[in-house]
This record gives structure tokens, C-alpha cells and sequence, in this order.
């Protein structure tokens, strides 16, 4: 069940890319529901969205705190 959730996330976070304060939302919400194992695969999926995308790069705080 659990990687079925960071599937989706990866899938949610990659399609609202397009909008920095949307994907800043959602990443939000992922951070609340996955185990900390999950989020560290998701801190290196967000870094190469990133990387195509670099307004998004002001979302990194969240991953910080």
C-alpha cells in the first residue's frame, strides 16, 4: 500500500510541475503521508524535476524542514 502512495505522489507532483505554488502544495501533502524512507527517495525525484523545471526550485525549503 505504502509504495502504491509514493507512486502516486511521483505522478501527482510530476503532472502540477507546470505550477511552482501547486507543486509547493501537493509536496506538502506528501511529506505528511509518506514514511521517511519514502521521502528521501522523493527529496532525489525532486531534484531532477528540478532540473527541468527550475522554478520550482523555491519548494526545496520544504524538504528542509
Amino acid at each position: 500500500m505504502s509504495r502504491a502512495m509514493f507512486e502516486y505522489t511521483k505522478t501527482v507532483l510530476s503532472k502540477v510541475s507546470f505550477d511552482a505554488t501547486l507543486f509547493c502544495k501537493e509536496l506538502k501533502k506528501a511529506l505528511d503521508r509518506l514514511l521517511p524512507y519514502e521521502i528521501e527517495e522523493l527529496k532525489i525525484y525532486i531534484k531532477s524535476l528540478i532540473l527541468q523545471n527550475p522554478e520550482l526550485n523555491q519548494c526545496l525549503i520544504l524538504l528542509k524542514a
